[in-house]
């Protein structure tokens, strides 16, 4: 995985050359819950990074970038509250396509997959705190590292620098372990975030 992830990056980097590619800075905020889950609250959160653009004509284009992503969810148990708050490294790779709607804001639909891997969080319950994404003994609560799902979402390029962004995302991994012959369901990440960016 790590290498899979080393190889992502220098490909975006090995695109900077291009003139077709336009590089731009976001920051965001995050609503996550679980899917399938009635008992899960959302919770919000952050993301920020880089985002890439390589036009393939006026109107077409592909889109991806570096996320670091702060998602989660909640319960309420008899009073007590379990609170999973995992931080990912979010890469989509999308296909986007552009219209103007006035002289200089284009409209912008993109959808596509998103490759997740997570890089640390903690889960709480009560006033125990527990690593997530790392084996401890007497731990329950470690979540897989790798995630995948469908990115999707609408936006504004206002002139050439600005940048708004409504985005959803939903799992296809749930991020537990099950034991085989489970046959329920099993919760996935789900996340909805607006986020603004500067284009350089």
């Amino acid at each position: 995985m790590k290498k899979f992830l080393m190889t992502a990056v220098l490909g975006m980097f090995a695109l900077a050359g291009f003139s077709q590619v336009k590089w731009d800075a976001r920051v965001g905020m995050n609503f996550s819950n679980m899917t399938k889950d009635s008992e899960a609250k959302a919770l919000p959160g952050f993301n920020l990074g880089v985002g890439m653009d390589y036009g393939f004509s006026e109107n077409w284009s592909l889109q991806s970038g570096l996320m670091i992503s702060s998602k989660g969810w909640k319960y309420k148990e008899e009073g007590e509250k379990m609170t999973y708050r995992p931080i990912y490294l979010d890469i989509p790779i999308l296909a986007a396509y552009k219209f103007n709607i006035s002289d200089n804001t284009k409209f912008v639909i993109n959808a596509g997959p998103y490759l997740a891997f997570g890089l640390g969080g903690k889960a709480k319950y009560g006033d125990a705190d527990y690593k997530l994404f790392k084996e401890e003994e007497g731990q329950d609560a470690k979540m897989k590292r790798f995630d995948l799902g469908l990115q999707y979402g609408i936006g504004l390029e206002i002139g050439d620098h600005y940048l708004v962004n409504l985005t959803g995302q939903n799992g296809f991994i749930s991020p537990f372990d099950y034991p085989d012959g489970y046959d329920g369901d099993k919760p996935k990440n789900m996340t909805f975030s607006i986020g603004v960016g500067y284009r350089f």
